[in-house]
């Protein structure tokens, strides 16, 4: 392992690229950055690349971090989350943006799945 990485440990660089895999181990997308509380300094949600062909025209769909297990085996994230559920989802395209400031976007993420709304 190196620096940005222990047992129990990771550099969020090392986190964006990775992964994500359906609950049938089918890759679903890999995540593009994770978003962390400033206030209490835990990741919250993570930004699923999903769709697209080789990685171009993918959307971006915000994930709650709590969603995604790694799999050792596997060496990405599993989450229980279908890519027929991520369609439905809250989500943005390539040439836009979301907006973390907006409570009703941020609060449509958690209802959509099934957490607190904050």
């Amino acid at each position: 392992m190196d620096q940005s990485e222990t047992s129990t440990l990771i550099g969020s660089d090392k986190v964006e690229g990775t992964s994500v895999f359906g609950v049938d181990g089918d890759k679903i997308g890999s995540i593009e950055r994770v978003m962390i509380d400033k206030v209490n300094g835990r990741v919250s949600y993570a930004v699923l690349g999903f769709g697209g062909f080789l990685g171009l025209g993918s959307d971006h769909y915000p994930l709650p971090w709590q969603s995604l297990k790694y799999d050792t085996r596997l060496g990405g994230y599993v989450t229980g989350i279908t890519a027929d559920q991520l369609r439905g989802a809250p989500h943005y395209g390539e040439s836009s943006e979301w907006n973390w400031s907006d409570a009703a976007r941020v609060r449509a993420v958690n209802a959509y799945y099934g957490l607190p709304i904050p």
